[in-house]
């Protein structure tokens, strides 16, 4: 989830559904089943309350009835809108799991003190997520496992890494 200064974005409106105001989105969260348990969200950059009355999932994504759209041609207006709920409200991670922009942005350094960088994007993988660090030159791509990851210090917003055998 993208994070704007107290807000997390948890889904983007791709267009009208039917004719009564319903809205299309793509899903940009990992926990889209607590769009059926909210009633309040917050849209596009100014984050405008709106109160969400219902919520369906579907492969494809979501269907939301927002109160402020009644009709196809309003719901239609909201196309390319980000929807955010309050980061208050989050949903609670396990312990050793943080979204995507607490890592980022991070400085990284290695577990002898070597610094390389900053994290700049998240990828994901089928099987684990993908930490791109830029240098001056160049990227490091850094597997978000075990193995690599030793610590996250959200506070000194730094990660510290082990350098596996291949990785630089």
């Amino acid at each position: 989830m993208a994070s704007t200064e107290g807000f997390l974005a948890v889904a983007r409106v791709v267009g009208a559904h039917g004719i009564r105001g319903e809205v299309r989105c793509e899903l940009i969260t990992d926990f889209p089943d607590r769009l059926k348990q909210t009633t309040h969200l917050y849209r596009g950059e100014d984050h405008t309350p709106v109160e969400l009355e219902r919520a369906r999932l579907d492969k494809h994504g979501a269907i939301l009835k927002l109160a402020s759209a009644q009709s196809r041609d309003e719901a239609a207006a909201l196309r390319g809108e980000l929807l955010y709920v309050a980061e208050a409200d989050a949903v609670h991670l396990p312990e050793d799991s943080y979204f995507w922009h607490q890592i980022i942005g991070l400085s990284v350094r290695t577990d002898t003190g070597e610094v390389l960088g900053r994290i700049a994007e998240i990828m994901p993988t089928g099987s684990n997520d993908v930490y791109v660090v830029e240098q001056q030159d160049r990227q490091i791509l850094l597997p978000a496992i075990k193995d690599v990851v030793q610590d996250i210090d959200l506070e000194a917003g730094v990660m510290t890494v082990h350098l596996i055998e291949g990785l630089v």
